[in-house]
């Protein structure tokens, strides 16, 4: 009999990327690069798990801008023929490799993959929410919300309205895609201060994810540490996140994906093919990008990009079975340890990004696919669940007033307010006012009811935490600081145009088309909380 839980939880998002104003744009790829090798996979291999009698328990996030553009059909229709054109290479590659052995086993894998990818896609007609959405109604997932567009939430907390929206539109969003409340959400980068419980409980929400100092530092300290979920004074719980078992996966130093045996993500054909002949694949002005079909492994994790050796799926796959037995052994050790010094059973949390599963480590899918079937058949010390099945188990926890947190560097706010990125602030804070300004109005005609709806929008976007994430991190940085600019624009002459009464609907109707998430978005959600 099990004397502990292991739960992991998965947090899939990306930001809402979506251009029909251009034929191409480089940052709609995050979402195609995800669907190939992180979300299929995570299907295929849930698949396989129920195929084969194992009840696997797993909590997912999916974020509302993840969700809207997994169902756009114009990115489903650019989805097609970008997995296409990764079909079309894999095949060209393997013919181009015919007398060059190894490097043609490789491109038979990746074309097998490929073919694997169509399969998937083309059995759910495009749709992978229905996809997810079955294994939550077997019970195997729990699939939770976020905030609307992953607003970081404590650093707009002088206005609570701003951070209502977000609770309130991602909660009806979720309702409208999987047809029931959410049970759980996932704050934006674990961000909580005090009194976002009230909110969470006000708007249906019954327990959410936090970083292990965000109840290590509670009041009073939790008897059992980050062991067990604790109540806050408002009923939802708050679980958080176990330091060990986030070590093993994400640690640059001793962590799972740096293993030289693991395919080398920085070393793709798209930079190094003869430029003639990857011209068709890279982008449309010619410049170079990764395409996803990748020959090496890491070798040492010292070298240079030049030192790499070929890298090989088996011995690949090999190392995923060895580390998740590895990370199983150290589970039971720890919940073993745990147990006798709780006298009850306790819980470890282990949240992690999804797409590090399959993009940024490619063996990450192998990996848990390992972990499951090894922890159902391998070892009685602990239960696999997720956790609206905990709670509804255990109903009974200690209360506590968390402490302020995130899971960002140095545990606090400051990656998402730098000097990289400080001076969204002062705009942000202007623009939640005019929205709040706005909510009062009451629209004179249809025109003006789309208006109000889509300066609400413009707000939500604009809020996005992935923007200051990424001018912190130095990467894609004109990308997300051209986009945190043309959100606050339309909604500054959204707000202008609404004042004076004049609608410019052909701009409108314009604007509607970029920026169309949450259709059913109603304005009044930012009136003054009562």
């Amino acid at each position: 009999m099990a004397i502990g839980y292991l739960a992991l939880v998965l947090h899939a998002h990306l930001p809402f990327v979506r251009h029909p104003e251009s034929d191409y744009v480089l940052e709609e790829e995050w979402l195609y690069e995800a669907i190939t090798e992180t979300y299929i996979p995570l299907i295929r291999m849930f698949e396989g798990l129920q195929r084969d009698g194992i009840d696997f328990k797993l909590t997912m996030s999916m974020t509302p801008p993840l969700v809207q553009m997994l169902r756009d059909p114009l990115l489903q229709e650019r989805y097609d023929a970008h997995l296409a054109q990764l079909e079309e290479l894999a095949e060209l590659e393997v013919e181009h490799n015919q007398y060059n052995g190894h490097t043609r086993y490789l491109a038979e894998h990746y074309a097998r993959e490929f073919n694997l990818t169509r399969q998937t896609w083309e059995e759910y007609d495009g749709d992978l929410i229905t996809a997810f959405k079955q294994f939550q109604d077997t019970n195997n997932l729990d699939i939770i919300t976020c905030g609307a567009t992953h607003g970081y939430l404590p650093l707009m907390q002088m206005y609570p309205q701003a951070v209502w929206a977000q609770l309130q539109v991602a909660f009806d969003h979720y309702q409208e895609h999987f047809g029931r409340p959410p049970r759980g959400i996932w704050v934006p980068e674990c961000a909580y201060y005090e009194g976002l419980e009230r909110m969470l409980a006000d708007v249906g929400i019954r327990y959410f994810i936090c970083d292990g100092h965000g109840l290590l530092y509670a009041r009073p300290r939790p008897r059992y540490g980050t062991y067990a979920p604790v109540f806050t004074e408002t009923g939802v719980a708050a679980f958080a996140r176990d330091h060990e078992t986030s070590q093993q996966v994400w640690s640059s130093e001793v962590g799972y994906p740096g293993d030289p045996v693991y395919r080398e993500f920085y070393k793709d054909i798209g930079w190094e093919a003869d430029y003639e002949y990857i011209k068709p694949y890279i982008m449309p002005n010619g410049q170079r990008k990764n395409v996803g079909i990748k020959y090496h492994r890491i070798t040492h994790r010292n070298g240079g990009l030049g030192e790499k050796a070929l890298y090989d799926p088996y011995w690949a796959k090999e190392k995923a079975a060895e580390h998740a037995a590895n990370f199983m052994y150290n589970r039971t050790q720890q919940i073993g340890h745990l147990s006798e010094l709780m006298q009850r059973p306790p819980i470890v949390t282990a949240p992690y990004d999804a797409e590090l599963y399959g993009h940024w480590w490619y063996e990450g899918p192998w990996f848990l696919d390992y972990l499951f079937r090894k922890s159902h058949y391998d070892q009685d010390v602990y239960e696999m669940t997720h956790l609206s099945d905990y709670l509804r188990r255990h109903p009974t926890q200690q209360v506590c007033r968390p402490a302020q947190s995130s899971w960002g560097h140095k545990g606090f706010h400051e990656y998402w307010l730098n000097e990289t990125n400080t001076w969204i602030y002062p705009h942000l804070h202007k623009a939640a006012e005019r929205m709040i300004e706005l909510s009062h109005q009451e629209p004179q005609d249809q025109w003006e009811w789309r208006a109000l709806n889509q300066a609400a929008r413009e707000l939500l976007l604009a809020q996005s935490s992935d923007w200051a994430f990424i001018m912190r991190t130095g990467t894609m940085v004109p990308y997300a600081v051209r986009r945190t600019r043309s959100h606050l624009q339309r909604l500054n002459r959204l707000y202008e145009d609404i004042r004076a009464g004049k609608i410019d609907r052909d701009w409108l109707t314009q604007v509607e088309q970029m920026d169309n998430i949450f259709p059913h978005i109603n304005y009044r959600v930012y009136r003054p909380l009562a």
